[in-house]
């Protein structure tokens, strides 16, 4: 029974989860609209579920705030107590509680009794002594008088009512039937067509990520024998043998795209936390902000979608610390008294491009540059050089910041570099645009997966190396004549463009070669680009990423390693830290900082 109880709790767990992030934005749509009824029927669906589910597990206190919720969402439903800001505060609070408890259960902590102040404030609110009677009372009316379009909530009170279940907070007995999982994940209010019932014919089972991990690994092993055989396929000549390798070829892109999406999920599974952050970080700071959520349907690999959810906390916190204004200083500016948050995703072939963006005051770089000097991150000479684009860079830079004082929220110098060092882990990068008194953009782009990299391959005398292919913009034939010395740092003039120029064998420590034979290959890191001197580029191929080999494990400018078709070891090369470490000091000891 232990087993059994064991499983229960850990599907608990995931379902609770998932109810409490569909919650926080569920409330703030019901704030907006507090007469919505089916907005209001989601919401109490929510609270209804966890509620069934803590009783049957005896989370006696987890009980209690859903009860008290339940009462007051009750009194509005029946008219007898409309929500107020009181209501909506109270039912916010119950949610960073039921959170909380959450973890607690995760981690085997005992839960605490809830404040008995929030549970008075709900209670004092439903304004009804009995308010559990009231629905039930309303679904019997409504039943007695032939209507058939009661809904489900006002079914249960009617069961309730005719079976006398009680539902005082830990009376296991009157929360004992769980409620199915596909109650627990009533969509958002706001999108009416995602409402309809789901297909009957639709079945889901529930795996252990770890077996999903194991197959992706399966998958990159197979990818790396295909791979194997299309380069030696031309050699051979062999009609059947090639058509075999083509049947393979199919046959492995289908299995490695399907089990690819069975570990896809929606970025609306992170997004729909920020409703809630929002709307607490706004009223925290007196401030007016409507967040506007797009492309929450957008798929990541799961592994992506968990850990995007600290960095865009962080910016959708600082957009609406840093970048929105006061409401008078709006009006004053011209401005809607009402800020707005855009935080969107949409897919671009192999990648996901999610941005935030505001209409805030924006980023002066003048105040960046002169912060970044004060606080001894930069010094001044090299500071005069930076660009305006290159000064928003400074943000990033680790105890950087535009605040004079330490708030709850910000002032301390950390989150920034926190965001880009999130998004480089995951093989992607993040870039500033940014206008004064018109607002920011921060543009993130990562890959669908992690598991299995496109990458362009190139080549020093008989090695091959690998270049994340996201962060690839052209190759191009290497001509000394475009080249330029400043400061003596060697650059390419690209189309009246300076970009600086690194020789990778320079940087690998090897013999030069003539360079009219090179080939260039232009990155991007941040919103630097710049050039790469390769012997030659053998072309794009997908590579399974690889842990690197213990020799070089802590070298910078290596992520990973893997094998090509032609069986040879290939190191996957980091290109921020090739720019960081790969650039004429002379020149770059401010670039350096900011990348």
């Amino acid at each position: 029974m232990s087993a059994i109880a064991s499983d229960i709790c850990a599907d608990f767990l995931v379902e609770v989860g998932e109810i409490l992030d569909q919650l926080g934005e569920q409330m703030v749509a019901l704030e907006h609209a507090p007469t919505n009824r089916e907005c209001l029927n989601a919401v109490f669906r929510g609270f209804h579920t966890i509620k069934g589910g803590a009783g049957f597990l005896d989370f006696t206190p987890m009980v209690a705030i859903c009860h008290a919720v339940e009462d007051r969402l009750n009194a509005a439903r029946t008219g007898d107590a409309p929500l107020d800001a009181d209501a909506f505060d109270g039912a916010q609070q119950s949610l960073d509680l039921l959170t909380d408890m959450l973890h607690n259960v995760s981690a085997g902590i005992a839960l605490a009794p809830p404040p008995d102040a929030l549970l008075a404030s709900l209670r004092a609110g439903a304004c009804a002594p009995t308010p559990a009677a009231a629905p039930a009372n309303a679904a019997v009316a409504a039943f007695a008088a032939g209507g058939d379009d009661i809904d489900d909530l006002d079914f249960e009170a009617l069961l309730d009512s005719l079976h006398g279940a009680g539902g005082i907070p830990g009376e296991v007995a009157a929360v004992a039937i769980v409620p199915e999982p596909a109650r627990a994940a009533a969509p958002a209010p706001s999108r009416p067509a995602a409402s309809a019932p789901a297909d009957p014919t639709e079945v889901t089972v529930r795996v252990d990520v770890r077996r999903l991990d194991a197959m992706v690994n399966l998958v990159g092993e197979l990818v790396l024998a295909r791979n194997r055989l299309k380069t030696i396929r031309p050699r051979l000549r062999d009609d059947d043998l090639d058509r075999a390798v083509s049947s393979l070829d199919v046959a492995t892109s289908r299995l490695q795209s399907a089990v690819m999406t069975a570990r896809m999920q929606p970025v609306g599974r992170v997004f729909a936390r920020f409703p809630k952050l929002a709307r607490d970080v706004a009223r925290q700071l007196k401030k007016n902000v409507d967040l506007e959520v797009v492309g929450a349907e957008t798929e990541l690999d799961r592994n992506l979608v968990e850990a995007l959810a600290d960095p865009l906390v962080h910016l959708v916190r600082n957009a609406i610390d840093h970048g929105i204004e006061m409401p008078d200083a709006r009006t004053r500016a011209g401005k809607p008294e009402q800020g707005r948050v855009r935080l969107s995703a949409q897919q671009e072939g192999d990648h996901v491009a999610i941005e935030v963006r505001d209409d805030g005051n924006g980023i002066d770089p003048e105040k960046v540059r002169r912060k970044a000097i004060d606080k001894g991150l930069i010094d001044a000479e090299a500071a005069a050089r930076l660009s305006g684009e290159e000064c928003l860079q400074l943000i990033f830079l680790p105890g950087f910041s535009t605040r004079d004082e330490v708030s709850d929220l910000s002032g301390r110098g950390v989150g920034m570099d926190v965001v880009q060092s999130r998004i480089r882990e995951l093989s992607g990068f993040v870039q500033i645009h940014s206008e004064p008194g018109v607002g920011s953009r921060f543009a993130i782009r990562v890959p669908l997966t992690l598991a299995i990299l496109p990458t362009l391959l190139v080549e020093i005398d008989d090695d091959v190396y690998a270049l994340p292919l996201v962060r690839v913009i052209e190759v191009l034939a290497y001509q000394t004549g475009n080249t330029l010395v400043i400061d003596g740092q060697q650059v390419l003039d690209l189309r009246q463009e300076p970009l600086p120029l690194l020789d990778l064998r320079e940087w690998l420590g090897l013999a030069p070669i003539a360079l009219t034979e090179a080939t260039c290959v232009v990155l991007q890191s941040g919103e630097q680009r710049f050039c790469l001197i390769v012997d030659r580029v053998r072309g794009r191929e997908e590579v399974v990423i690889k842990a690197l080999p213990p020799t070089l494990r802590g070298l910078p400018g290596y992520a990973g390693a893997s094998l090509v078709g032609d069986g040879r070891m290939t190191l996957i090369l980091d290109v921020d830290a090739l720019l960081r470490t790969g650039l004429r000091e002379s020149v770059t000891g401010s670039r350096s900082q900011l990348k």
